[in-house]
C-alpha cells in the first residue's frame, strides 16, 4: 500500500523566492488549461490532454510567458495532470461512478490562496543528498527535519506551503502490510461529545476539546487581526499569527487521534463504530463541538490502520438503535434526550447510556460479521 510521509522543510530566503515562482507558474498553467477546456466546451468540442501539453510547450516560447522556463517542467506538467484528475473525478461523480459526496467542476486557482503546493515526480530527479537535504531541480538543496526514515524510495514529493507560512515535503512511498499478532478481544466504540469515546470493555476516553481550550488565544489573535488596516504589513503579520494558532490546534488534535487509534488497533482484533452523519450534525447548534471532536478523522485513522495491521474494522448502520436498546434483554425503548445519562430497562437493569450503546454496537458488529460468514443475523443475547 502507498502512504505519505510528511516532513518539515526550512528553505532559505532565496529558496523561498524560487518556490514562490514555482507556485505561481503552476497556478498560471492550471488556470490557462482550465480556461482552454472551458472555451472548447462552450464551442461544442473538447480538447485532449496532449493538446494542452503542446500548448504549454508553445507558451514557454512566447515572450509574455518566457518566465515559465525558470521552473522545472515537471511541476508544470503535474499542474496539467491535476486538472485532468479533477475533471475525471467531476465526470465520474456526475455519472454516478464515483462514491461519496458530489464533486464540483474544477475552479480557477487564486494567488490569494494562502495554501500553495507543487509536485515533483521521479522524472524531475529529486533526491536526498548525503547531507540529508532534499535536492529539488531549479530550487536547490533544502534543509529537512527528518523525524523518521523513509521505508522505500519515494515515487513523488509534494512541496506544500500552508496558511501559517510553514513548508512541508510530502513523500509518497510504498510500504508492506505489517499484520500484528492476533488477539482475542473485540471492541465496540460509542463516540460522543461529553466523553470522546466509550468502549464496550468499559474504557472511557475523555474529550480533549483542543479548540475550546485555545479559544481565548484564538479570540485575542483574531481581534488583533481585525484592528489592522487591510493591505498593510501589520495585517499580514497578524494573519500569520491567527493561522499559526489554528495550525497548533489542528496539529495537536491530529497527533492525539493518531495515538488513540494506534492504541485501540493494537489491543483489539476487531473494531466496530457507529456510522455517524458528521455533516448533518455539523449543521446543528453543536457544530463547533462536533468539528472540535474530529470524529471523521479518528474513524478514518482506525480504518486505515486496521487495513494495514490486519485487523477488522466495520461501521454499524447509523439508524441502529444502540442507545434505545437494552444490552441485556434486547428490548427497544423510546428515544432518550441527551441529558439522560442513565436509564433503567423494564427487565430491571440500570444502564449507563454510552456504555450500553458501545456494547450494542459490538454485538451488532459481531452479528453482521457472523452473517457474512453464514451465521445468524439476530443479535446475541
Amino acid at each position: 500500500m502507498q502512504l505519505r510521509y510528511n516532513f518539515r522543510l526550512y528553505p532559505t530566503v532565496g529558496q523561498q523566492v524560487s518556490l514562490a515562482k514555482a507556485f505561481g507558474c503552476a497556478r498560471v498553467v492550471f488556470n490557462d488549461a482550465l480556461s482552454a477546456r472551458r472555451e472548447a466546451f462552450a464551442a461544442g468540442g473538447r480538447i485532449s490532454d496532449s493538446e494542452l501539453s503542446k500548448r504549454l510547450t508553445e507558451a514557454k516560447r512566447a515572450p509574455e510567458r518566457v518566465w515559465l522556463g525558470e521552473v522545472s517542467s515537471v511541476v508544470l506538467q503535474q499542474a496539467l495532470a491535476d486538472l485532468n484528475t479533477a475533471y475525471r473525478n467531476f465526470f465520474a461523480s456526475v455519472t454516478g461512478n464515483r462514491k461519496g459526496a458530489k464533486v464540483a467542476a474544477p475552479r480557477f486557482r487564486s494567488r490569494r490562496d494562502h495554501r500553495q503546493s507543487i509536485r515533483f515526480t521521479r522524472n524531475a530527479r529529486f533526491a536526498v543528498t548525503p547531507g540529508a537535504k532534499l535536492r529539488l531541480p531549479k530550487i536547490g538543496d533544502v534543509a529537512v527535519r527528518w523525524s523518521r526514515d523513509l521505508p522505500s524510495e519515494p515515487s513523488s514529493v509534494t512541496i506544500v506551503k500552508d496558511a501559517a507560512g510553514r513548508y512541508f515535503a510530502s513523500f509518497v512511498v510504498q510500504v508492506n502490510d505489517e499484520p500484528l499478532a492476533p488477539v482475542a478481544s473485540e471492541v465496540g466504540i460509542d463516540l460522543g461529545l461529553t466523553t470522546f469515546a466509550v468502549l464496550s470493555n468499559g474504557t472511557t476516553i475523555t474529550s480533549p476539546r483542543f479548540l475550546r481550550r485555545a479559544e481565548r488565544r484564538l479570540r485575542k489573535a483574531q481581534q488583533s487581526l481585525s484592528r489592522k488596516d487591510k493591505g498593510s504589513a501589520n495585517r499580514a503579520k497578524a494573519r500569520i499569527k491567527v493561522a499559526k494558532a489554528h495550525a497548533r490546534v489542528a496539529d495537536t488534535r491530529r497527533d492525539w487521534a493518531h495515538k488513540q487509534s494506534t492504541m485501540i488497533i493494537g489491543d483489539n482484533q476487531a473494531i466496530y463504530v457507529e456510522d455517524l452523519c458528521v455533516k448533518g450534525l455539523a449543521r446543528t447548534r453543536l457544530a463547533k463541538s462536533v468539528h472540535d471532536a474530529g470524529w471523521g478523522m479518528f474513524t478514518r485513522m482506525l480504518e486505515e490502520k486496521a487495513h494495514r495491521y490486519g485487523r477488522t474494522f466495520a461501521k454499524i448502520n447509523r439508524w441502529f438503535p444502540s442507545t434505545q436498546m437494552c444490552s441485556v434483554c434486547g428490548a427497544v425503548g423510546g428515544r432518550k434526550p441527551l441529558h439522560v445519562r442513565e436509564w433503567t430497562c423494564a427487565c430491571g437493569t440500570t444502564h449507563d447510556r454510552d456504555l450500553n450503546a458501545a456494547i450494542n454496537i459490538l454485538a451488532a458488529g459481531q452479528a453482521e460479521r457472523l452473517n457474512a460468514c453464514g451465521g445468524t443475523v439476530s443479535l446475541p443475547a
